[in-house]
C-alpha cells in the first residue's frame, strides 16, 4: 500500500503530515515509529492526522516519534494550520479540535497564530516552574544556556520525581536583556533535545512573567530552530488569549510504500 504524505516544519519542529478526512490511515504504534525514524523512514519530531470534525473545520490527532499518541504539540499545531489552508480544508481563520480541546488558527502571510488553551494553574517552585500548557512542561532558568547539557540534564528530570513514568517536557531558559528568551528543550516521547517546542515556548513565555523576569505580555522567544513570540492576558493568576505565533512551512511531500 502506497502512503501519501506532506513533511511540515515549524520552527525546526518537523512532522509528517497524512491528509486522514476519509480516515483510512491504518494507526499503529509500529508504523508510526518507522514513518518517523530519521534513517529507514521519512523522518520527523511526530506524525499529524487531520481528519474531518463534525462542528468545527477539522480534527488534530497528535503522535510523538515513538509511536503513541500523545498531548498537545504547539508547533505541530500551527503546522496543521497551514496543512488545513494549503489543502482548502479551512480558510485563513480556523478552528479545530484537538486533545486538549478547541484552538483557533490564523494564516497570516507566512506568519501562523495558534490559540493555546488558558492556563489557570502555575507550580512555583525555588528552582523551577511547572504548568500544563496543551502538554505538561518543567521549566527552569539558567544562565549560560549554550553550554548545557540539555539531553542527560532532562532526561533526568523528565524522568525522576516528581514525574516518573508519565514524565514531563524539560525545558532550560535564558532571559535576555531586551525582555527575550533563549530556550532549549527535551522533549519527552521523542526522548532528546528537538530545535523547538511551541507548548513549551508557551510555557516558558509565562514562566518569565510570573517571575517577573520580563515586563511585557508580548515575549519573543528564540529556539534553535527559529523564533517565535508569544503573547497573552493575564487577569488574577490565570492566563488567556495565549497565543503562539511565527512561521510554518510545507518541506516537500511524495509517497512511502507500508
Amino acid at each position: 500500500m502506497k502512503l501519501k504524505f506532506y513533511k511540515y516544519q515549524g520552527a525546526g519542529n518537523d512532522f509528517v503530515m497524512i491528509d486522514d478526512r476519509e480516515n483510512s490511515f491504518p494507526i499503529s504504534t509500529a508504523l508510526i515509529k518507522r514513518l518517523c525514524d530519521r534513517h529507514f523512514g521519512i523522518g520527523a519530531d511526530g506524525l499529524i492526522l487531520l481528519q474531518n470534525d463534525e462542528e468545527h473545520d477539522f480534527r488534530m490527532i497528535y503522535f510523538n516519534s515513538d509511536g503513541n499518541e500523545s498531548t498537545m504539540c504547539g508547533n505541530g499545531g500551527r503546522c496543521i494550520i497551514r496543512f488545513a489552508k494549503d489543502l482548502d480544508a479551512a480558510s485563513d481563520r480556523m478552528t479545530f479540535n484537538a486533545i486538549d480541546g478547541l484552538h483557533h488558527g490564523v494564516v497570516d502571510d507566512k506568519i501562523i497564530r495558534l490559540q493555546m488553551i488558558d492556563i489557570n494553574e502555575v507550580e512555583d517552585h525555588d528552582h523551577y516552574l511547572f504548568m500544563n500548557t496543551g502538554s505538561p512542561h518543567h521549566v527552569e532558568f539558567v544562565d549560560n544556556l549554550t553550554s548545557l547539557n540539555v539531553v542527560e540534564i532532562g532526561r533526568n528530570i523528565r524522568n525522576g520525581a516528581p514525574y516518573f513514568e508519565q514524565g514531563s517536557n524539560v525545558n532550560f531558559v535564558q532571559v535576555m536583556e531586551d525582555n527575550s528568551l533563549l530556550i532549549r528543550t527535551y522533549e519527552r516521547g521523542v526522548e532528546d533535545e528537538t530545535l523547538a517546542c511551541g507548548t513549551g515556548i508557551t510555557a516558558a513565555a509565562i514562566s518569565a512573567f510570573v517571575k517577573k523576569k520580563v515586563d511585557t505580555n508580548n515575549i519573543q522567544v528564540k529556539a534553535i530552530g527559529g523564533d517565535l513570540s508569544v503573547n497573552f492576558e493575564e487577569n488574577n493568576h490565570n492566563f488567556v488569549n495565549v497565543w503562539l505565533n511565527g512561521p510554518a512551512e510545507k518541506v516537500f511531500e511524495g509517497e512511502i510504500e507500508i
